[in-house]
């Protein structure tokens, strides 16, 4: 059902088209482009770059085609824009299939595909036609560590040339090494199935390797940066449990932080006693020993006697200073005043009273001695005691404070056997070895795919003498008039020569002058191909509006005719496109012609 302002309302409309080339005839956005669309949708498996809303109209689709000498049909239920159910018919002639939409054993027309999504159709469509031309999976490495494999919708673009703004010769895909690969849709170059086998072969298990190889380097640095990293963490956890106290049972640790206070208080009074004792005692001692000097001074110098109940100033009284020590021995042995110098005078009438009484004196001395002595002695052992006591308390607090911090060791130890456990289990780190035999047979293969392409290269080359020349030839009659020779090698890269010897690629060239290289190198690949009897091209080419890109009236005439004069000679089967109904009706006959009223959809 078609929708919107032109021509709305249901449709059903066939397209025969015969050998040969064939043109749809319509004025611009009338359908001609939808029609290839169309085909390409049955044939590819998806459609190419189909209209959303032309797939909104659509609900039901045929094509009958004959596939690799087999009939084939094809039909589709579309709802919505999506396939509901696909159905790929066969029969022994292809007229069999026109009226059919389901298998007829009885007439012959059996199945043979089945699919109920527009996915699966695509994913069915694209085996069976891999299968049917007998092609391989075009295969690209990247980085020589993956692959990427390319099916049927990337050979389709030898069938379905792209536009002429295109940048890529061959084929719909910029993609490194593609394009060469669809020469053997063109041209079965001697040894190129085979060296393509080989190479992908090669290719494929060449990156597999390697990335095998990746990946078990990857596994060894994994592992090896894992097991630094639990020794790392083992060697932290003992340095931990190892700073930690040994666990011994004890009292209560707020008990013994009292004690402890307690005592170190006392320790600290008892050692301020000591030292008030032991300044007492260091005063009886000297004042014992004055007392011993006395008494002997009394008891051998009158001059003593005569002073000994005077005063005893340890300094002058006028200016404070000490009295020397010579001083005193003048007085003793001159009977001099220590203070004054003067004579000392008097009588010496009772000096055994005066000796009895020092004698008394010293004895008081010394018994203030021995008592400051045994108070002394008392403090110490009192000082000693409680310095013990102290020292006890704090060795039984050390303990009790290793039992406080016994979660912390228990979780410290906890950890460390955890982690030599998790050590012992770690894997060996591995050696990233490669597997002989398979590194064997990647060499037999790089090997056979090195002298599979210097046979092919030998060969090529003198068939792409002959593509080159009829690619100039062809180039110059489309109008390009400047072309002086083209290189093409089997990568499909094309080298332009032209303009006194300027040298450029295929895809600096202007969009006009790429579409007429691109139809040249088609038709001199399958021309050539003909005439050496190794064109392998399916049949069917499409190129839609061939006169779009600057195409004069009198080149686009020439591109007509000779695509008109190669499906003749080759047997092939070509559709174009155009807006200029002149363009058709100069070339071809009306059987070969299909055209829209004027103003009005090609279907």
């Amino acid at each position: 059902m078609r929708t919107g302002s032109l021509e709305p309302g249901p449709f059903d409309t066939t397209f025969s088209f015969p050998a040969g080339l064939t043109a749809l005839v319509a004025s611009n956005l009338k359908g001609k482009t939808s029609v290839l669309e169309l085909i390409t949708w049955c044939l590819r498996g998806t459609p190419r770059d189909l209209q959303a809303g032309v797939r909104q109209w659509i609900t039901e689709l045929d094509l009958d085609a004959v596939v690799a000498g087999q009939p084939v049909g094809f039909r589709l239920n579309i709802t919505d824009g999506e396939i509901v159910s696909g159905l790929v018919l066969t029969g022994l002639e292809i007229g069999t299939l026109s009226s059919m939409r389901k298998p007829d054993p009885g007439r012959g027309v059996t199945a043979l595909m089945r699919a109920g999504s527009s996915a699966s159709f695509a994913e069915q469509i694209q085996a069976f036609m891999m299968g049917r031309l007998d092609l391989q999976p075009l295969v690209n490495s990247f980085r020589e560590t993956s692959t990427q494999s390319h099916g049927w919708p990337a050979y389709y673009g030898a069938l379905y040339l792209p536009a002429g703004g295109d940048k890529a010769l061959l084929g719909d895909q910029m993609m490194a090494g593609l394009p060469g690969r669809l020469l053997q849709v063109f041209l079965d170059l001697p040894a190129a199935a085979t060296l393509t086998r080989v190479r992908t072969a090669y290719e494929v298990r060449d990156v597999a390797a390697k990335r095998r190889h990746s990946s078990a380097e990857d596994a060894f640095s994994d592992r090896k940066a894992e097991r630094e990293r639990v020794e790392a963490d083992l060697e932290t956890a003992r340095e931990r449990l190892a700073s930690l106290p040994s666990m011994h049972e004890g009292e209560s640790l707020a008990q013994l932080a009292v004690e402890a206070a307690r005592l170190a208080r006392a320790v600290a009074d008892a050692q301020e006693t000591w030292d008030e004792l032991m300044r007492v005692h260091r005063r009886a001692r000297s004042h014992r020993q004055r007392e011993e000097k006395l008494l002997n001074d009394v008891t051998e110098s009158a001059t003593a006697r005569l002073l000994f109940h005077g005063l005893d100033p340890q300094a002058c009284p006028r200016c404070d200073q000490a009295i020397a020590e010579d001083r005193r021995l003048q007085e003793r042995n001159s009977h001099a005043c220590a203070v004054c110098a003067r004579p000392v005078t008097g009588d010496d009438d009772a000096p055994e009273e005066v000796t009895a009484e020092a004698g008394q004196r010293l004895e008081r001395a010394q018994d203030a001695e021995a008592t400051a002595c045994e108070a002394m002695e008392d403090a110490e052992r009192e000082l000693a005691r409680l310095t013990t006591d102290l020292e006890a308390v704090e060795e039984r607090l050390r303990r009790a404070q290793s039992v406080a911090q016994l979660p912390a060791r228990l979780a410290a130890q906890e950890a460390v056997l955890r982690l030599e456990g998790a050590l012992d289990v770690l894997p060996e780190l591995p050696e990233v070895l490669d597997d002989p035999v398979e590194t064997t047979t990647i060499k037999i293969l790089k090997a056979g795919t090195r002298v599979l392409e210097t046979d092919s290269k030998t060969a090529a080359d003198r068939l792409f003498q002959d593509v080159n020349a009829e690619i100039v030839q062809l180039g110059r009659r489309f109008g390009i008039a400047s072309l002086e020779a083209v290189e093409i090698d089997r990568a499909a890269r094309l080298k332009v020569i032209k303009d006194g010897g300027a040298t450029d690629s295929f895809s600096k060239q202007s969009a006009g002058e790429r579409l007429r290289l691109r139809i040249a190198v088609v038709i001199a690949l399958l021309r050539v191909g003909a005439a050496h009897g190794i064109s392998t091209h399916p049949g069917l080419l499409m190129i839609d509006s061939p006169k779009a890109e600057e195409v004069q009236d009198l080149d686009a005439h020439k591109l007509v005719q000779e695509l008109a004069a190669l499906a003749e000679e080759s047997n092939l089967q070509v559709l174009i496109t155009t807006a200029d109904p002149s363009l058709a009706h100069d070339v071809l006959g009306d059987d070969h012609i299909v055209e829209a009223s004027e103003g009005k959809p090609l279907w």
